[in-house]
């Protein structure tokens, strides 16, 4: 019977962020379904030509999300039974623009969208723009952090280490996001054209996985 030796290595890689992810949420409610539609379009456009007027083509506007649903109101009636009625239509539409890191490029699309018509919600994310790399990086220092925890388990154990056997790894994907919050009021955005660039230096991003490595004791 062949002896053998299990090990979990972990790989850990730390990355300076130099990516932007924006995502913008509209939302149009209103009675009539074709009124909801034409709504939702029109806050796309408006969005749309905010981005576009900052330097963002119609191909980086990209859609993450696209809903359409009945809005119904809880109301009470006169036996004081609660029950759903029709309240019209929702489209919920997110959507996303990416570039490289600049806190002067920030600064502008945040404007364009702050002074948007269609009022949407924003969130801010920084990450890196080559995640392959990154994987790549983790996964080598998950390999040498296995190889060197059982090449010390066999030296302990007065045996020598023959050849692997076996790598077992899960392919999920990863989250390469930095941790840094930037979050910004509704009610200070149509103030931030008139406010100076911040040079804001996001976190690092801090990333790790395992793998389980299995190798032969001669």
């Amino acid at each position: 019977m062949t002896r053998t030796i299990t090990v979990k290595g972990i790989g850990k890689v730390s990355a300076k962020s130099d990516y932007v992810v924006l995502s913008m949420s509209l939302q149009a409610h209103h009675k009539n379904y074709e009124k909801t539609m034409e709504k939702a379009a029109e806050q796309l456009d408006q969005l749309k030509s905010s981005l576009n007027s900052i330097g963002f083509d119609k191909e980086s506007i990209k859609t993450k999300s696209f809903d359409v649903r009945i809005d119904q109101k809880r109301v009470e009636d006169t036996n004081e039974n609660y029950k759903y009625v029709f309240n019209g239509y929702i489209v919920s539409h997110t959507l996303k623009v990416e570039f490289d890191f600049d806190s002067k490029m920030l600064s502008y699309a945040l404007n364009a969208v702050a002074s948007c018509l269609a009022n949407p919600q924003l969130t801010i994310a920084f990450t890196v723009k080559d995640s392959t790399a990154i994987n790549e990086q983790m996964l080598r220092s998950a390999t040498l952090n296995a190889k060197r925890k059982a090449e010390i388990l066999c030296e302990a154990s007065n045996v020598k280490i023959g050849q692997l056997l076996s790598i077992d790894y899960n392919w999920g994907e990863l989250n390469i996001y930095s941790k840094t919050r930037y979050d910004m009021d509704e009610d200070c955005m149509s103030m931030m054209e008139m406010s100076r660039v911040i040079d804001i230096e996001p976190d690092d991003i801090d990333v790790s996985d395992t793998a389980t490595f299995v190798w032969e004791i001669q």
